[in-house]
């Protein structure tokens, strides 16, 4: 080695790593990527599958803003489902079924081929701190590299136990070693270090599995895609199927209770709530008869299959004996078992909003190490990590999404303002905003943001004003073009809905729950040529985009109208400095929260547990007199 000097160090290169590392190489830092292991770079270790329900929405923000996610997953993808179609728009989710293997080595190669970024297979012991500014890292190798930033996105790594009924070992996954050293430095340097829990079920020999027992589930018939750039989307798909379990199935399970690390103390970490062991599942809910499992297939040219649903740590035996019971896996063999993995994670109130930490300045925590789940979590975390220490070290001001913004925002907000006690994980009720943050219009919300801090390709600014442009000129020859009578009925008396007896416009039709733009292109030569008038990359885009917009535009309004009122709140400063506890109008719980916490605006402050509406008029109230009125 004779290069040691670097801008920025990731260490990890899972799916926070591999973000933070091509955003800040991409604004032109110099950037270290170091790993234990570079022939697993983000490496689906749990489902392999990007998107769902509210993480969809974050793939495309990610692309959005310029990082890789949402492309490497179109170019890996062997199935795409638009979820919650049956909903509202805020509701629909997009997720993509992957080649796990395929999906590693696209990133792989995309980071191989990343400008300013170099990639390096070590483990990371220590980070070097000078004078409370993190310095660089030493490796495993004893390879001290220097940094102007170091950004930490270490998984499960850090002192991982895998646990298979009566028996554990250490590792950050099954196979592969964890982490050893920084947790105890950082817990030595004074931040808090907790242990959290999740599991990974067992993986099957497709060969073994009878698949006429079991329900297919294929891909949309017309399949679309993550990113906003020029990815194709699939011209085939392979099926997922579901399956059940039945009470045969859960007596089985209940047999391996008394060697369970879950149910015998042996694993103290919290587990996920909302993607739960199948153990915990027939005790929490022991009234249910039979649970829903989704049967994935993990890749192109592997017969491998991904049980969802049943994730256990049980003993191996039982694993397999309750998987037998299961209509169409009577006679399944297992290629992997599965198995509970515990490690160390860091409560991501010791974080800024920009992920950098509070006790060590240009150190960077993203992803499983500040307590959430899930490829996409991590993803975004690790982007916004990237850019803010890019941002920091050219001295520039710092990149914060708010609420109103981005799932993303909402997101970072959660983890810094609430902290956890369980895995986080996304959902579109934890958005306040979220007809404002579709699926649809991320690109909209936020390239432009990202090309002025120089991350988003002008070429994406383009297609942005493209859309943009186009979704305008389409709404306003809705809302101006009449039909008539004669035109409209039939189709309207085909969906049950009342004819017109006069000359309307379009939009009047539209907004109708039954009509919807297709309708209307069936109706109206004019609107049909409009319509094929548009580039054919953006067609699609925008007629949906601007059936949205015209349809819920009431909706629309009345969200940003409330978001603009509740961002007031985000403009009243508190300083960095302020004594809380000179405020005896706060309650007590208040001040302490907010001496440890230190939001930086009185908006942050009003979404910490244990600060209360009362609490937030003492600030008000305060601040209006150490500031001008509030209006």
């Amino acid at each position: 080695m004779t290069d040691l000097s670097y801008d920025i160090i990731v260490v990890g290169a899972g799916h926070a790593g591999a973000e933070a590392a091509a955003a800040a190489a991409n604004m032109g830092a110099k950037t270290l990527l170091i790993t234990m292991n570079l022939d697993t770079i983000c490496q689906m270790s749990c489902n392999p599958a990007m998107g769902g329900v509210a993480k969809g929405q974050i793939v495309r923000e990610i692309d959005a803003l310029g990082g890789y996610s949402g492309i490497i997953t179109d170019l890996s993808m062997i199935q795409f489902r638009m979820l919650n179609l049956s909903k509202g728009p805020a509701m629909w989710s997009p997720r993509a079924q992957c080649d796990k293997m395929l999906f590693s080595r696209n990133w792989h190669h995309q980071l191989e081929n990343t400008q300013n970024l170099s990639l390096w297979q070590d483990e990371v012991v220590e980070v070097i701190v000078r004078d409370g500014v993190a310095s660089g890292v030493r490796t495993r190798m004893n390879i001290h590299f220097e940094a102007k930033a170091v950004i930490l996105t270490n998984g499960t790594f850090l002192n991982g136990t895998i646990y298979i009924g009566e028996q554990s070992w250490t590792g950050g996954r099954i196979g592969e070693g964890a982490a050893h050293g920084l947790s105890d430095q950082l817990l030595q340097m004074g931040f808090e270090v907790d242990r959290l829990k999740t599991g990974t079920p067992v993986r099957i020999d497709g060969r073994t599995i009878h698949f006429n027992r079991l329900e297919e589930q294929p891909g949309d018939v017309h399949p679309q895609k993550f990113s906003y750039t020029d990815t194709h989307p699939l011209q085939k798909q392979r099926s997922c199927f579901l399956a059940y379990t039945n009470e045969q199935t859960h007596d089985i399970l209940r047999t391996g209770f008394d060697r369970s690390p879950l149910y015998t103390g042996r694993i103290q970490g919290t587990g996920p709530r909302y993607c739960p062991s199948i153990e915990t599942k027939i005790v929490r809910f022991a009234g249910k008869q039979r649970h829903q499992l989704f049967v994935e297939p993990e890749g192109w040219t592997t017969h491998s299959y991904y049980l969802n649903g049943f994730s256990s740590s049980l003993p191996l035996e039982v694993q397999v004996d309750a998987l037998h019971t299961i209509s169409g896996f009577e006679e399944a063999k297992i290629f992997k078992p599965g198995y509970a993995i515990e490690y160390d994670y860091f409560p991501p109130t010791q974080l800024n909003y920009t992920l950098e930490t509070k006790k060590v300045e240009n150190l960077y925590f993203a992803g499983q190490i500040n307590g959430t789940t899930g490829y996409e979590e991590a993803g975004c975390q690790g982007l916004m990590a990237g850019i803010n220490a890019v941002l920091k070290i050219q001295g520039r001001p710092s990149f914060v999404l708010n609420r109103t913004q981005a799932y993303i925002g909402v997101l970072i907000d959660d983890l810094v303002t609430k902290g956890v006690d369980e895995p986080y994980r996304m959902f579109t009720s934890r958005a306040e905003y979220r007809i404002l943050l579709r699926q649809d219009n991320a690109d909209v919300r936020l390239t432009e943001l990202s090309h002025n801090i120089g991350l988003a390709s002008d070429e994406r600014m383009r297609r942005v004003g493209e859309k943009v442009r186009y979704t305008q000129q389409l709404s306003d020859f809705v809302n101006e073009t009449p039909v008539t009578p004669a035109e409209a009925n039939t189709m309207l008396e085909q969906l049950d809905t009342p004819p017109i007896q006069q000359r309307v416009r379009l939009v009047n039709l539209l907004l109708r729950p039954e009509v919807d733009m297709n309708h209307l292109l069936e109706i109206s030569p004019e609107l049909q040529s409009q319509v094929e008038q548009l580039p054919e990359e953006v067609k699609t885009d925008v007629v949906k985009a601007a059936e949205i917009m015209l349809k819920y535009q009431r909706y629309i309004e009345k969200e940003q109208d409330v978001a603009s009122r509740i961002l007031k709140f985000e403009d009243i400063v508190l300083p960095d400095d302020f004594d809380y506890f000179s405020l005896q109008s706060l309650s007590y719980e208040a001040r302490e929260k907010l001496t440890k916490m230190r939001p930086h605006t009185i908006g942050q402050a009003s979404r910490i547990s244990g600060v209360s509406p009362a609490d937030v008029s003492v600030l008000l109230i305060t601040m209006n007199h150490k500031n001008k009125p509030i209006e």
